[in-house]
């Protein structure tokens, strides 16, 4: 069987071997990827080699997304030569390669994909020694159930395998990881440290966590509890869990005789590897276990399966697929399906219908399939790699058919040109490529889902004619992290605009395609550049950001200028896919995600119990001693207001001044040694200094007016840590902090031995005093100083003129590993957190947490930009609601799952329905009187109207002063907004916006909001 592939002349290429040596990780370009995954899954990626049979666009996606995700080597082999139905996917091949064999056609751009992972080519014939050469083989679109021979010989050898099928609107994916594969972490969450307030004396014992978070934990569930003082016999062991209620759980063991609880303890659930027995193809086919993907569809796997096995009957009757839309052919093929599906009863009927439809497409060669299908299939890759998630068990069965047009085109309209559209036009006919290509589609971003859809636009020809566009817009630059998931950027490329970048490699991909390139941020201060003009040209938007607050006002502009919006995200393993459609659907911000949780002020400053809170302290600390302090200095040197201002803030005065004086006069250094002397300061004054002055008003035995232990619950009792220069947490401190303050000043670094100097610095003994300490979020907090004290302060201030020093304040950048900022936040957050006996985090959890970084993977973000494409083909045509769908996807589940969107929210009026697409439009040719503006709505919606506002002005009330509301009435509408809001207009306004309060039969009503034209010159 293995001789049937790859009969070409050629030379054999030499397999890889396995590596064995440890390759140092290069966090500074997988970085992102090291959030979802793990430094260990990582590196057992990179020494492992995997080849792909099959260069078809599928197959190009797949490489593409393992090359960039940082196997040790991919393995191409492809004995079929590059056609036009090839384009419609392949993005690394062109017109000029037709003809031209598959893999030689690529092989060189995806060799630049990343310098670290070994591509070549397999060439000449495959046999069964090469496939013990790769711990994972990969079929791409050759027919599954032919493959028995080779998957067995995998699954007896140990090598998993994985077949993959892009056919139309309909996708296949199988794997056989063999017997016995080990999972280390089936769903990829991070477990979820607790804090201990409460063990009971009983037993059971029962355990209470803080309110601050559920324990989330599951009956049976084994759980690690440390620290706790009181009965110390439950730390550091492992205990089985019963739970009783969302914070509360027992263990099995008697705490009665135990002492009781005093304080502390944290529980973190222990996660156990699991093992996975996969059956060979052979078996599989007959007893297949398969993945729902869309509960409205619930027998679609199961039809899917025989439509596919149907499919490779035929073809292997005929030597090819039916073709585009013959009838002929397509009744066949489901006559065979009809056959097949005796030997499974539990499917049911065939439904012809549905399978005539996907026979009369199979043929059809689709982008958007093959990004769905390699990001889901690649990630089945890096798990039969690392063993990182949950592998599919064993089938993925995907079909599109709600794309297709109604009604279908004739064979005659799918008829194939030989162009680059030809696997497209195989699904759709002309007539729907023709309208694509006359699209034009707003991108808003160019990272990650940036680069995917604009590469994933010019293979389906959105915007690729004259009379469409793609514009792309993107304020930042290329960093070295973007590369191991933005594929269209290169090294050469750093510090090079996104979207200019993307521009151009997308246009390499398709010459045709007419895409635009900005650096403007889509938001309130742009609208000059993105205004009625250019929303009115556009056909749709699709949203690549990172951000809600952007993602909001991309939606409330496209319900505005009513655009259909495509919504996606992702974060690590997971993804999700919204459907904006207008009048149909309702919008992305229709539902919003409860807001972010916020540390309580007095916990960081005194009482951190979890190493969030000490980050964000040393996150704090950066800002307030390398930004604020500089800028505040050159404020007072170069503003002559600065203290007149400061009187406006008196919260923050006396902390300012203090800030100014310390750091212009105190501290100012003169060497860099002075710098280490700071540094050695501040690591006495943060971890010795503070926490003997907060146990001197707070002692560990301190009793409440309650009786209740001061030190319990959440408040952990510090201890000090003093100066030891053999620590490395100390080190780092004092190493990062001296260099950073020698950076606001424009000190050099002399060479000196930071840590000989510091263990020379004499630092006084403290003695504690009476202060005031903020214990409860909802005190006020202490004031920092008497007015004496901080005017003495202002007295002692240079005078500006004489000071030429111009302090350089430090912006936090978390990317750049050599300038001290993660390693400063990193050794202030640990150091803080032993202060608090609070587990310490790495630099790489610092980083993540300090830098609220989203965890990012390649192959996530292809398959929801797939996703997304189907849904542009629905748009395009404007189909019915129920065609749309939204989509969930957790890879590491691995869980996919579609449905229908919901419609737009609606309210209403008497008898007129109306939901957020609607407003009322008041066009009437002039620019109207108000009192012809309230006439206006009496006389044509029967509606009376109370108030109107625009903005935050407003512009009527009935219950206004009589005299100036009499006024206002003869004026015309925009001199009444002008007037009442104080501004102008842009030159190129047309329009304003009101809400309006209205009674309908002296009922008071919700209506739409108004757009009033009152220019009619441009």
């Amino acid at each position: 069987f293995f001789r049937f592939q790859n009969m070409m002349a050629g030379i054999d290429v030499e397999p890889p071997m396995e590596q064995d040596k440890e390759t140092a990780l290069d966090e500074g370009l997988y970085s992102r990827q090291v959030y979802v995954l793990g430094v260990e899954a990582m590196k057992q990626m990179a020494r492992s080699n995997v080849l792909i049979v099959g260069l078809t666009g599928l197959g190009c996606e797949i490489a593409k997304n393992l090359i960039l995700a940082g196997v040790a080597s991919v393995t191409l082999h492809d004995a079929e030569t590059v056609t036009f139905k090839d384009l419609s996917s392949h993005f690394y091949v062109s017109e000029q390669d037709v003809g031209q064999n598959r893999v030689k056609a690529c092989i060189d751009k995806l060799c630049q994909l990343n310098t670290y992972v070994t591509v070549r080519e397999h060439s000449g014939q495959l046999v069964e020694a090469d496939l013990k050469a790769y711990q994972v083989v990969v079929y791409v679109d050759h027919c599954t159930s032919a493959l028995t021979e080779v998957d067995a010989f995998c699954h007896d050898n140990g090598i998993k395998f994985i077949s993959v099928e892009s056919r139309g609107v309909a996708g296949s994916v199988f794997c056989d990881f063999g017997k016995k594969f080990e999972v280390n972490d089936v769903d990829g969450e991070e477990t979820v440290t607790c804090l201990i307030t409460a063990v009971t004396g009983a037993n059971p014992a029962g355990i209470t966590v803080h309110e601050d978070n559920r324990h989330n934990l599951e009956d049976g569930q084994k759980i690690m509890i440390t620290d706790i003082e009181g009965p110390s016999d439950l730390n550091d062991k492992e205990w089985e869990v019963t739970v009783t209620g969302p914070y509360t759980f027992t263990i099995s063991v008697d705490t009665t005789n135990m002492p009781p609880y005093i304080r502390g303890g944290y529980v973190k659930p222990i996660k156990k590897a699991a093992v996975r027995d996969f059956l060979p193809l052979k078996e599989s086919l007959a007893r297949p276990e398969m993945v729902l993907t869309d509960f409205a569809k619930m027998d679609m796997p199961g039809q899917l399966h025989i439509f596919f096995l149907a499919l490779h009957k035929f073809i292997a009757e005929h030597g090819a697929a039916p073709a585009p839309y013959d009838e002929q052919q397509a009744t066949k093929l489901v006559g065979i399906a009809k056959e097949m599906i005796k030997q499974f009863p539990d499917f049911g009927e065939v439904k012809e219908e549905v399978l005539t439809k996907l026979a009369m497409t199979v043929s059809g060669n689709l982008n958007p399939m093959a990004a769905m299908l390699g990001g889901f299939a690649a990630q089945e890759v890096l798990k039969a790699c690392s063993g990182k998630f949950s592998p599919l068990m064993q089938w993925l069965y995907f079909d599109a058919v709600e794309i297709l047009p109604e009604p279908l085109p004739k064979s005659g309209d799918c008829k194939l040109m030989g162009t680059r559209y030809d696997g497209q036009i195989a699904v759709f006919g002309n007539a729907l490529q023709e309208a694509m290509l006359k699209q034009t589609n707003f991108l808003v971003g160019a990272g990650a889902l940036g680069c995917e859809f604009i590469k994933n636009f010019a293979m389906m020809g959105i915007g690729c004619s004259p009379e469409g566009s793609v514009i792309i817009t993107d304020m930042d630059q290329i960093e070295k992290s973007n590369l191991s998931r933005q594929f269209l950027f290169r090294p050469h490329h750093i510090k090079q605009a996104k979207s200019t970048v993307a521009a151009q490699q997308a246009k390499v991909m398709n010459p045709a395609l007419n895409v635009i390139a900005m650096e403007d941020k889509v938001a309130t201060e742009t609208e000059g550049t993105f205004d009625d003009a250019f929303w009115g040209k556009i056909d749709g938007v699709t949203n690549a950001l990172d951000n809600v607050q952007a993602r909001l006002y991309v939606d409330s502009k496209c319900v505005y200028y009513r655009k259909p919006l495509m919504e996606s995200g992702t974060l690590g393993a997971k993804g999700n896919v919204q459907v904006v459609s207008p009048f149909k659907t309702e919008s992305y911000g229709s539902s919003r995600d409860p807001p972010e949780k916020s540390i309580p002020i007095c916990t960081l400053k005194n009482f951190p119990n979890a190493i969030e809170h000490t980050i964000q302290w040393a996150r704090d600390s950066f800002e307030g001693l390398f930004k604020t302090s500089a800028e505040d200095v050159n404020a007072y040197l170069t503003r002559s207001d600065f203290l007149q201002q400061l009187e406006k803030e008196p919260a923050t005065k006396a902390t300012t001044i203090e800030n100014v004086f310390d750091t212009l006069v105190k501290d100012k250094p003169e060497c860099f040694s002075d710098c280490i002397h700071w540094a050695r300061s501040k690591l006495e004054e943060y971890y010795n200094n503070n926490i003997q002055q907060l146990l001197f008003n707070f002692p560990v035995d301190t009793i409440t007016n309650s009786g209740e232990r001061f030190w319990s619950g959440p408040k952990r009792p510090p201890v000090p840590v003093t100066f030891d220069a053999t620590d490395p947490m100390t080190i780092d401190f004092i190493t990062a902090a001296a260099h950073l303050r020698a950076q606001n000043y424009g000190v050099a670094y002399d060479g000196s031995d930071i840590m000989t100097v510091a263990g020379n610095v004499m630092v006084p003994d403290f003695v504690p005093k009476k202060a005031n300490i903020q214990v409860e979020e909802n005190e006020k907090p202490a004031a920092n100083g008497d007015v004496k004290s901080v005017d003495d302060l202002i007295s002692r201030l240079p005078n500006p003129a004489s000071v030429k020093l111009r302090m350089c304040p430090i912006d936090f950048e978390k990317d750049d590993d050599e300038n001290h900022h993660i390693d400063f936040i990193t050794a202030c957050s640990n150091l803080r957190a032993r202060n608090y006996k609070i587990p310490e985090a790495d630099r790489s959890k610092t980083k993540l947490i300090a830098g609220k970084i989203i965890p990012a993977m390649v192959t996530t973000t292809a398959m929801m930009t797939g996703l997304v494409c189907f849904e542009w083909y629905k748009l395009i045509q404007n189909k019915p609601l129920e065609a749309y769908k939204n989509s969930f996807v957790n890879l590491a589940l691995p869980f996919v799952t579609l449905s229908e969107p919901m419609p737009a929210p609606s309210a209403e009026y008497g008898d007129v329905k109306w939901t957020l697409w609607d407003r009322f439009d008041v066009d009437v040719g002039k620019d109207i009187t108000l009192k012809e503006f309230l006439d206006y709505f009496m006389n044509t919606h029967n509606l009376e109207i109370n108030m109107i506002s625009s903005g935050s002005s407003i512009v009527y009330s009935f219950f206004g002063a009589k005299a100036k509301l009499m006024e206002r009435l003869k004026k015309p509408v925009s001199e009444v907004v002008k007037e009442v809001s104080k501004s102008d207009f842009p030159p190129n306004q047309k329009y304003i916006n009101m809400e309006i309060c209205c009674t309908l039969d002296d009922e008071d009503v919700d209506v739409p909001y108004v757009r009033y034209r009152f220019r009619f010159d441009i």
